[in-house]
């Protein structure tokens, strides 16, 4: 692991992005943008797995001013997402968003996103500058339609989009500016990042764009991100799944665990199941891994959480439930329950995760 890049300092609501703070995690809300009571349960789902940030669009005003009740229920710090109508981030400032994220390359003329920006520094509104290849300026966009297109060449035309929408706010005395610059395959993902971490010290925003379904978005995601933070490049990351956002934040917190930058959250040990396996190991593993996460988070993450074993069969399962601190060993529909090495009872896979909970409380 290299050392963390040093870069800007600033606040989004009560997270600290950039200046050496922890990497944060965030998310999009992917509901009706004006369904308050939608918004409210996916933040606060979202939030008990650890997220540090919920991004909401704002397509109109109407949105701005559900935002603005939101962030009257909940707690989590809200960034309005921001297209094409620099009245909305206008609206979106006044409702009481924690940052902006904009993409001044289909915000309209400059005039307009000085107007944003000057509402924003009086409001101390952080602005992430959000530049994807689908929205780049018009010579930008030519310029690497020209020519074959590189992952050298889309990282210069990313940076230099960037560069100039970071010059516009500066140039408005603005600097809480973070700035995400996101192509949708690792190779370019990785130039982009390391290009700008040279060019400027504003915290930087990572993810691999449009990165697509479950697997394969975790797998770009994971190989993209897991380089750059370990060459101390990022300072929050988002992980764009096409699925729910709290697999978003799931793969997230991960990919910062397994780089030891979040404590590592429950030990979980669970078979890849086979012809033998008579018991419905999927489901109960991933129902007992999803409620050990909550537990663990509502705990405040605790030290030393129990050793939790989820086997499929007699071959691994008796020796794997004998070395964890609790354990369900699959028989035929139903499940051992081992705690401590010792058999302790026979439950179903209807109660199985409920009498893995109440053992690893009192663990």
């Amino acid at each position: 692991m290299s050392s963390r890049e040093r870069t800007r300092a600033l606040k989004i609501g009560s997270v600290a992005i950039g200046g050496g703070a922890p990497v944060s995690v965030q998310t999009m809300a992917n509901v009706d943008p004006h369904d308050v009571e939608a918004l409210v349960r996916q933040t606060e789902s979202c939030a008990a797995l650890g997220c540090d940030l919920i991004r909401l669009t704002v397509p109109d005003v109407e949105a701005a001013k559900a935002l603005g009740e939101v962030k009257r229920r909940t707690s989590i710090p809200l960034v309005a997402d921001i297209h094409f109508d620099y009245r909305c981030a206008l609206a979106a400032i006044e409702s009481g968003t924690d940052a902006l994220r904009l993409n001044p390359g289909n915000i309209g003329s400059r005039d307009r996103v000085q107007a944003v920006a000057r509402a924003a520094k009086e409001k101390c509104v952080p602005i992430r500058i959000g530049v994807n290849l689908g929205s780049l300026e018009r010579d930008l966009s030519e310029a690497l339609a020209s020519g074959e297109r590189t992952p050298a060449r889309i990282a210069e035309v990313l940076c230099e989009s960037a560069m100039r929408h970071l010059a516009l706010l500066e140039n408005e005395g603005f600097r809480d500016v973070v700035i995400s610059a996101k192509a949708s395959d690792v190779a370019s993902t990785l130039a982009t990042y390391r290009l700008l971490a040279e060019r400027t010290d504003c915290p930087l925003h990572i993810g691999v764009t449009e990165a697509g379904t479950l697997i394969p978005g975790t797998v770009r995601s994971s190989v993209a991100l897991g380089v750059l933070l370990s060459e101390g490049i990022g300072d929050t990351i988002r992980v764009s799944l096409t699925d729910i956002p709290e697999r978003e934040v799931r793969v997230g917190m991960e990919i910062l665990r397994s780089l030891g930058m979040k404590a590592p959250g429950p030990s979980i040990t669970s078979c890849p199941t086979c012809g033998r396996t008579k018991a419905d190991v999927f489901r109960v593993a991933s129902q007992v891994e999803e409620a050990l996460e909550k537990l663990y988070l509502s705990q405040g993450r605790p030290d030393g959480f129990p050793h939790v074993a989820v086997m499929g069969c007699v071959v691994n399962g008796p020796g794997e439930a004998k070395g964890a601190d609790v354990a369900l060993c699959g028989g035929d529909g139903d499940f051992l329950l081992y705690v401590k090495g010792v058999l302790v009872s026979k439950v179903s896979a209807e109660d199985a995760v409920a009498e893995v909970l109440r053992h690893v409380v009192c663990a």
